[in-house]
Formats: C-alpha cells, structure tokens, sequence
C-alpha cells in the first residue's frame, strides 16, 4: 500500500533552543485514518505544522502525499486539506461565499466549483443557512463550515489538529460521523490530533502517542490497551500521604494476578488480568498492612491507560470514554 506520509528521524528546534520534537519516526498508509495522541506540549502540533509546510524543519527526512517536503512543498500543499484548532473563516461572508472564496484560492473555477460548494454544503447539513453570514453561526456550525473549505479542493489528505476542541458533545458527534464517512466511503487519508482520548478510540485504525517529543507507543488501539496488560482497579487511600502510598504500591505489586502498578493523581492503579477476581485480593493485602482503600474502581484499560503505563501520568485529568463498573466506597 501507498504510504501518504513518511517521517523518519524528525526533529525541530525552536530559536530559543526548545526540542519540541526530538528524532520521531512514523509512517501513515493511503486511505488511513491515523490518530497522533499526546498531551499539550507534547509535540503535536508542532509536528503537524512541520508536515503541512508552514514550520520549516531542523533536520530529518520527510514526504507528504508522495512529495519530499524540502523540494516540492508547493505540490504538497496542493494535496492536503488542513482543519486547525482555530475555526479561520471571514465571519463577513456567507458560508457559501467562504466556500467559494476558498475554492478560488485552490484555482477553482464557475460550474465545477459551485457543484462541489453545493455538495459540502449538503454534506455538512449548513445549505439551510449557506446564504447567512458565518458570524451568525454557532460554534458546530463554524467548525462544520471549516471542515468543508479544507475539502473543497478534494485533496488527498486531510490533517486535522485537534477538530473538536470546545466544541458541545452533539457537535462533536457530527463532525465524527463526517469524518468516518470521508474516510470509510471516500477514502480519504487523515491525520487527526487529539487531546479527546474516545476520539481516538473511536475513529483511528493507528496510532502514535508521543510525549514530550518523543513517540513512546505505536499501533492500532487494541493492541496498545491489550499491551496495557489486562484491566484496572483504580484506588485511593483513607489513610497515610505519600509513604504509605508508596508501600501500598509494593505491596500490590506482589499480589497474585497483577501485572503493574503505577501512582496516579494521589492514587494507585493496579493492572490485572481479571480485575474482578483479584480486587479482593487487593483489598486484603492492604488490610493485613494496616492500609485501608477509600474509594475503589474497576475498568477496561484506555488509551489514557498505555500513556500511564509508559510515563507515570495521564494525558488528561479527566478520563473520556472510559468504560467502568459501578465504582464502590470502602
């Protein structure tokens, strides 16, 4: 299969002496929907700016839809829609008129332009309001609108940086289900970066998570929470601070069933093949040491899971997704 991007030994140097990344590697096949998960500051975006053309790089070896990113960044940029962060969108215009506006830009000219503003506009559910100023949109609407003027060009790849940030759950749920559709029907190539770790979960068949600016996981999502090494039970302590937390965790580490256990947020997360039948043990083991649990609860692993296992910290301080069991108190 066609690879549409290829990195290999990446690194990018800020002018203050920053390593934003340091020396990643990862390849993305045509027609993939490919996740890059990581928490802020970890590399993303910069990462994401390099690929598109817009930051130049410190060194490394680098090709985009088919084209080497130091002799023909022009042709790449030809090839790539980009969804930022930031909805970018003249709120003065209509929505039609942004779409045309961005078609023009990519050279795009009278019937063949307006048949593919008109299908955007039905695909993205806005031909309702196409004929409306864009400053009269909501928030999903604008980030809908974007989406589409980063499609009117029908590239081959499409980078999304963080799509859904601050946007409402139905509105998240739409542009997914646009995203999915772009790639399972068109097969359209993308890029997504996220802080959303269901998001990822959901929409990717690959992975990278990278972390201060190093990859540190590759693969599909089930293999990376199957490496995790079986379930959770997340707990915290009723009793003792950081000493008696750290002798819970040896403590743990040697009760029949568990796989690891690592500190998290003030508490301890011990990985199990079958949580259900080693909780008890857990909770005896504990007990016979005087240590009491307060608050107990069992889960399937996350992607947050494998960020854990591998730095001793969670991407985000809320767990989205997560799937759990009715958590119980002590």
């Amino acid at each position: 299969m066609v690879e549409m991007i290829s990195v290999e030994d990446l690194v990018e140097v800020y002018s203050d002496g920053t390593k934003a990344v340091d020396g990643i590697s990862f390849r993305v096949k045509e027609g993939e929907f490919f996740g890059f998960l990581g928490p802020n500051g970890a590399g993303k975006s910069t990462t994401i700016k390099v690929l598109t053309t817009l930051l130049r790089k410190t060194s490394g070896r680098v090709s985009v839809a088919g084209f080497d990113l130091d002799k023909s960044p022009s042709e790449i940029r030809k090839a790539i829609g980009v969804l930022s962060q930031e909805t970018i969108l003249d709120v003065d215009l209509t929505g039609r008129e942004n779409l045309r506006l961005q078609g023009r830009l990519q050279q795009m000219h009278g019937r063949a332009l307006d048949e593919k503003v008109n299908d955007l506009l039905k695909m993205v559910q806005l031909e309702d309001v196409a004929d409306k100023s864009a400053g009269r949109y909501s928030g999903g609407m604008r980030k809908r609108l974007d989406l589409a003027s980063a499609l009117v060009h029908n590239p081959r790849l499409l980078f999304l940086d963080e799509p859904t940030t601050g946007l409402d759950t139905q509105s998240r749920a739409a542009i997914w289900e646009y995203l999915e559709s772009l790639n399972k029907e068109d097969g359209l190539t993308i890029f997504l970066t996220t802080l959303y770790l269901e998001e990822a979960d959901r929409l990717c068949r690959q992975l990278s998570i990278i972390d201060k600016g190093k990859i540190i996981a590759n693969g599909t999502p089930t293999e990376l929470k199957e490496a995790v090494g079986g379930e959770t039970i997340s707990l915290s302590l009723s009793n003792g601070g950081a000493a008696v937390r750290s002798k819970a965790v040896e403590i743990l580490k040697s009760v029949a069933g568990v796989t690891n256990v690592v500190e998290s947020d003030g508490g301890i997360v011990v990985y199990a093949k079958n949580a259900g039948e080693v909780i008890v043990d857990v909770v005896t083991a504990l007990d016979r040491s005087g240590i009491r649990p307060g608050y107990l609860n069992m889960a399937t692993p996350t992607l947050d899971d494998i960020f854990l296992k591998e730095t001793g910290r969670r991407i985000r301080g809320e767990e989205l997704g997560r799937k759990t069991t009715e958590p119980f108190i002590m």
